[in-house]
């Protein structure tokens, strides 16, 4: 799946070179995040199994292709942070069930959008342009859209 989406964005213009990934130690209690024109890191600190690394990866990765093929994504905005974070939570795995299970959270339907939105909220939060309220606000007003959009997929993994 990196090589996928790195071929992914390769195709739509935005190289991935060497240092596009980064293992660092993070002061901070995150797994990793995506920032625009210095790539993606790994908090090594707080990786426990290869796994771990890779969701971490593939779902900065999703960032990473959303801020390569959107010209306008400002990640100020609300509603294209909320929009990102929905794909990543949908589109990488972060939410399949043996994941959720092994969180604590036993549900048996509806639980991936459940644990997109849980997820998108906890990222959206660590965003100082975005009010709990507006967070809240901006997912819903870009769920459907976002949550159906499995580009460069051809459907949802």
């Amino acid at each position: 799946m990196v090589k996928f989406l790195r071929e992914h964005m390769e195709k739509a213009g935005c190289g991935v070179g060497e240092n596009f990934l980064k293992a660092v130690n993070c002061n901070k209690k995150i797994a990793g995040g995506y920032v625009r024109g210095e790539g993606i890191m790994v908090c090594s600190n707080h990786m426990n199994t290869q796994d771990d690394v890779n969701q971490v990866v593939i779902h900065e990765l999703i960032h990473a292709y959303d801020d390569c093929r959107a010209a306008n994504l400002d990640w100020a905005n609300c509603a294209h942070h909320a929009c990102s974070e929905i794909r990543a939570g949908h589109l990488s795995g972060d939410c399949h069930y043996k994941r959720e299970l092994l969180r604590g959270y036993m549900k048996l339907r509806g639980h991936e959008q459940d644990c997109v939105k849980r997820r998108v909220m906890k990222s959206m939060f660590a965003n100082p342009y975005c009010s709990k309220a507006a967070a809240k606000d901006a997912m819903e007003a870009v769920w459907d859209v976002c949550y159906n959009d499995t580009q460069p997929f051809d459907r949802a993994p």
